[in-house]
């Protein structure tokens, strides 16, 4: 069966019903479940099973499919394997994140982590200093990792800087590379990094604000599936923001995660982790140097 050009249609009512109604199998669930772990380390536990049903269910409407049944059997395919991997994972990540979330992390940011390693390092001034946003989703993280370095830049005018910010999501990056956001996201940040940094939408019935191009041009966005064995990142890191994403992986997958994230981040170099994670009891190179923030010993 291909479904890589059009989309299967059915006009009888009772098929259309059948793909709105279908029920996920134990079966199809445990192998999608095993097909995510493996292909990005998510755990799917059993409790999981009705929220997958709910976002599979749109990919099974755009396909013209009726049932669950039928979508596994495609997705285990060869063609499936080219053509729906891909937007399953995008369906299955969650992406929640927000403009200063968990602020006290960009204030260690400006008042401690960039002086330090710009003293101790050259950081920013005899070289560039580099940030990477990991599971960036939407873009929000990494749009204020830039404000913020750009806010030190003018207090340090010699101050340059290379942000990274990848996500395994291909739908979550669209979005972040045009940098387009409800008006309502914003409301939280202060008035004045508002007006440099976003643009108003002419209509203002759409309620919409972008990030300005300056900013935009700062960050260099790409996906990254943290279970390659090869990132492809050559670039040290001196900045490492990995936040709210270990809680998805089991124990062994975390601590491996994170000793891999370290082998990028320089001596003297900080990790940002999210306030519901926690690294003890995992064997990493990483001291704690604040709430939620480690760094990796000179």
């Amino acid at each position: 069966m291909s479904i890589s050009g059009e989309t299967l249609m059915d006009n009888n009512e009772s098929h259309r019903t059948a793909v709105i109604s279908a029920s996920l199998s134990d079966r199809d669930f445990l192998r999608l479940s095993r097909l995510i772990y493996s292909e990005c380390a998510i755990k799917m536990p059993f409790q999981k099973k009705i929220m997958l049903e709910a976002r599979l269910r749109k990919r099974l409407r755009e396909l013209g499919m009726y049932s669950f049944r039928e979508y596994c059997d495609y997705l285990f395919s060869e063609e499936g394997m080219g053509y729906e991997l891909t937007p399953m994972i995008d369906v299955v990540t969650t992406n929640k994140t927000d403009f200063f979330r968990e602020p006290r992390h960009f204030d260690f940011l400006a008042r401690t982590a960039l002086p330090e390693l710009m003293k101790v390092h050259g950081a920013g001034t005899n070289r560039q200093i580099s940030v990477w946003s990991a599971g960036c989703s939407t873009g929000e993280e990494p749009y204020t990792i830039a404000m913020v370095l750009n806010e030190f830049r003018i207090k340090h005018p010699a101050f340059h800087f290379f942000i990274l910010a990848t996500d395994i999501s291909t739908k979550v990056l669209d979005r972040a590379i045009r940098g387009i956001y409800k008006e309502e996201r914003a409301e939280t940040i202060q008035r004045a990094l508002k007006e440099k940094y976003f643009i108003r939408s002419r209509d203002r019935e759409r309620g919409l604000v972008r990030i300005v191009p300056e900013l935009r041009s700062q960050v260099r966005f790409r996906r990254l599936n943290f279970m390659d064995e090869d990132f492809g990142i050559r670039e040290p890191m001196d900045i490492i923001f990995c936040r709210n994403v270990i809680i998805y992986f089991d124990r062994p997958t975390q601590e491996k995660l994170i000793n891999r994230l370290c082998r990028h981040l320089i001596p003297g170099g900080y990790l940002f982790m999210g306030h519901s994670e926690t690294l003890s009891g995992l064997n990493v190179p990483l001291v704690s140097a604040g709430p939620m923030v480690y760094r990796k010993p000179l």
